[in-house]
């Protein structure tokens, strides 16, 4: 009966170290899982502040790379259209010289050379034609323009009746535009409003 006893025993130990075990892996299992979410919610929130962080960096690197590509465009359009601009202005200093000479041929000298006129006049031409192929625009204000500081360089005020204040007067020396950017101011007179005008 001893035996018996001590078999039942044994076995009611068992059983209770057996419950004792479960409701300790129970207790376990619930503390993990009550840590889990937390773990993975942390984990899940790190993965998606990186994730955000990448974003805003492609972001960043497309719209980065977009300003290169729009700024190399830029700089090549540039370079084609004022690319001459340095050659431009030393021919500039040719055609002035050219518009010299014909300008101080008398009439005696202009019958006697006649040919050699007509061939600095051609000349002259073809250079502005060349000019024009390359979007070299010459800029000839005339007399009663208003002065533009951004096209015109005013070389001297002076009053002059009947002239509005503050327009051209006189050309000196022509301008030139290279596709639209001015290349060289026309250099001018302007009129000063007359002293009587003033006072009054």
């Amino acid at each position: 009966m001893s035996d018996t006893r001590s078999d039942a025993d044994e076995a009611q130990a068992a059983e209770t170290t057996a419950a004792d075990a479960a409701e300790a892996g129970a207790a376990g299992e619930q503390a993990a899982a009550g840590d889990a979410p937390e773990s993975l919610e942390t984990a899940l929130a790190a993965a998606e502040a990186e994730r955000d962080e990448l974003r805003k960096q492609l972001m960043y690197a497309l719209a980065e790379t977009e300003n290169v590509r729009k700024r190399a465009e830029r700089d090549r359009r540039d370079a084609e259209a004022y690319g001459g601009t340095r050659l431009a202005r030393d021919l500039l200093s040719v055609h002035d010289n050219l518009e010299r000479a014909v300008a101080a041929i008398d009439d005696t000298l202009r019958s006697q050379a006649a040919a050699v006129l007509e061939g600095v006049d051609l000349t002259q031409k073809e250079l502005l034609a060349a000019f024009a192929k390359h979007r070299i625009e010459k800029l000839t204000p005339e007399p009663g323009e208003r002065f533009d500081p951004n096209l015109h360089q005013a070389m001297f005020e002076a009053p002059a009746p009947g002239a509005e204040p503050g327009t051209v007067i006189q050309v000196m020396q022509s301008g030139f535009t290279i596709a639209g950017r001015l290349l060289r101011p026309a250099l001018v007179g302007v009129a000063r409003a007359e002293p009587a005008a003033a006072q009054g």
